[in-house]
């Protein structure tokens, strides 16, 4: 090669490298506590949609000519709100998220053209391609949260891995992280730099404290927890959650 020439840049397979990269959704945890949500349709689906919505403390709004036991159950107990007739577009004014979950084709893309107008979170069941966004499987196991999305080419996929997966993570796992939240919050409380608990967290997630937890062993849990944090860090005091809780007021 002569001087000042440049070799020629292969191309080819760092096109392919940037096309498998790419993602068709961005995913992101979505904080939805207190923010108004509408459920279209009140069904076995739509039920399920408006209890994980509630366990993410969101108020819903359920619109539906037939509603199931537990929507009704749910709007006595003053959890939901509930409107007994078909959808109309003024039903989006001031909702953050709209989920469509009727088996009326026609009505599902009707909500997704009015959320599309307003630039507003819309899903419709199993009609990936008129949502701006999907709902993925998950695996909950307290605090831990596991989501498996398919990009909305196979849900019996996603769900055949959330299964597997389900049998990989035990409630162990929750334990463990209420124990490692109780063990942030005591450092912070008494005026450690949250930089200065990278070494300590680091030292016990690498030990055999995930075992230890499964096992129920408190004895040895305690002798680990005195060895990297020093004395007063105590796994039955940790894990009560009521001394955590803040003073009423």
């Amino acid at each position: 090669m002569k001087n000042g020439e440049q070799r020629p840049r292969k191309v080819g397979n760092q096109e392919s490298e940037t096309r498998n990269r790419r993602m068709r959704y961005y995913p992101v945890n979505l904080d939805i506590k207190d923010r108004p949500c509408l459920v279209v349709g009140g069904g076995s689906v739509g039920t399920r949609k408006v209890i994980n919505l509630l366990r993410c403390g969101a108020k819903i709004t359920v619109v539906s000519p037939v509603l199931s036991e537990r929507l009704q159950t749910l709007a006595a107990e003053g959890s939901i709100v509930i409107k007994p007739r078909v959808y109309q577009t003024a039903d989006l004014e001031g909702v953050f998220l709209v989920i469509g979950a009727t088996s009326d084709e026609s009505t599902n893309r009707r909500i997704s053209k009015d959320a599309e107008k307003l630039n507003m979170l819309c899903n419709i069941v199993d009609r990936p391609e008129v949502c701006n966004f999907i709902l993925p499987a998950i695996i909950q196991r307290g605090d831990l949260v596991i989501t498996v999305s398919t990009s909305g080419t196979s849900p019996a996929f996603a769900k055949k891995l959330r299964q597997t997966l389900e049998g990989q993570f035990g409630d162990e796992y929750g334990r463990l992280l209420q124990l490692m939240g109780a063990i942030r919050q005591k450092l912070l409380s008494v005026d450690h730099e949250p930089e200065a608990h990278k070494n300590l967290f680091e030292k016990l997630v690498n030990s055999d404290l995930l075992d230890l937890v499964r096992e129920h062993k408190a004895a040895d849990i305690n002798a680990l927890l005195g060895s990297v944090l020093g004395q007063g860090f105590r796994y039955e005091a940790l894990m009560d959650t009521d001394s955590h809780r803040p003073p009423e007021k």
